[in-house]
Order: structure tokens, then sequence, then C-alpha cells
């Protein structure tokens, strides 16, 4: 376990500096990231995992709201349906506030969710659930519906009396009406 937090204080190491590049917009591309993980280019899946995995690593979310392939020499927009990544498995140290909840993506990068990954939940319009994990630098995770349950099967009271998950020393509610 102690390998595995190691590995997510140091997500993003090894990723090209996608935040310090400027290029000029380039447009838009026919690319986009469905809700289930599935990358698609022109209406067709992109299968070659090497090749999701490339276009993972220059990803920017930019302040627009907008998510981005960015190059030294060029940006062009895509679409993302709900996240670029997915949480895929949780992993999980400790008790109390001093939990930490280990989130493990799509693209085999790990974080702890806490004060520099916030984990926070959203709603959708039928008032599902729908929580999402800060990876790395405004990109997110969705968790599946399997970390969901098994992030939900630790809740306890929180400070507020809200049902919720500690992970190093954040609470974070799991039910609405929160925050």
């Amino acid at each position: 376990m102690q390998s595995l937090i190691e590995a997510a204080r140091k997500v993003g190491d090894g990723l090209p500096p996608v935040e310090r590049w400027h290029p000029e917009y380039c447009g838009e591309m026919d690319m986009v990231i469905r809700r289930d993980g599935s990358w698609w280019h022109e209406g067709t899946r992109i299968g070659r995992e090497a090749l999701v995995r490339l276009f993972a690593r220059i990803l920017r979310k930019d302040e627009d709201g907008e998510t981005y392939l960015v190059t030294p020499v060029e940006k062009i927009r895509i679409e993302v349906e709900a996240a670029p990544f997915l949480a895929v498995r949780l992993d999980v140290a400790g008790e109390g506030k001093a939990r930490k909840l280990i989130f493990t993506t799509n693209m085999d990068e790990s974080v702890i969710a806490g004060p520099d990954h916030p984990l926070r939940m959203d709603f959708n319009a039928d008032g599902e659930p729908e929580p999402f994990v800060h990876v790395r630098g405004r990109l997110e995770a969705l968790l599946t519906r399997p970390c969901f349950y098994e992030l939900a099967a630790l809740a306890e009271p929180g400070p507020d009396g809200m049902m919720g998950v500690w992970s190093e020393g954040a609470f974070v509610a799991l039910e609405k009406g929160a925050g």
C-alpha cells in the first residue's frame, strides 16, 4: 500500500508540461471522450490503447471550461461528456480523519483525495450522484459506479451531520444538500 501512496503523490511526474505551453488556438477536432471513458474520433471509437494514452498525456482544461489537446505549437478543442478520465479503482489506507482514499484512473494515474486532489459530488437532473476526483491541472476523473459504491460503504457522519467520507483530513459529504 505504501508504494501506491508514494506513486499517488507523484501524479503528473513525467508528463509533458502542457500548463506551460501557450500555442495559438487551431480550432476543434471531431473527438469526444464519452462518459464511459471511451475515446471517439469522427464517429469511430479509437481502439488503440497506446494512442488514447498518448492523447491523454497532452490534455488540458483551460479557464474557459473547454478541454484541449495541446502541443508546443497547437491547441485543439475536443469534447468531453463528463470527465476525461474514469476512477476505476479505490484503495483505502487508515481510518477516520487520517484515512487516505487512493483513486486509480483508467490511464493508470493514482491520486490521494484530499486538499490537493479534491473529491466533489455533483448530482444530475434526476438527483443521481456524480462523484469526481481532481487528477491534474483542471482535469478530473468521474468515479465509476463500483468505485462510488466502495466509497459509499465508507460513509460516516461528518461535522455537519451529513454522511460522507474523510481523506487526508478533508471531509466530503456524499449526500445532496451538502456544502
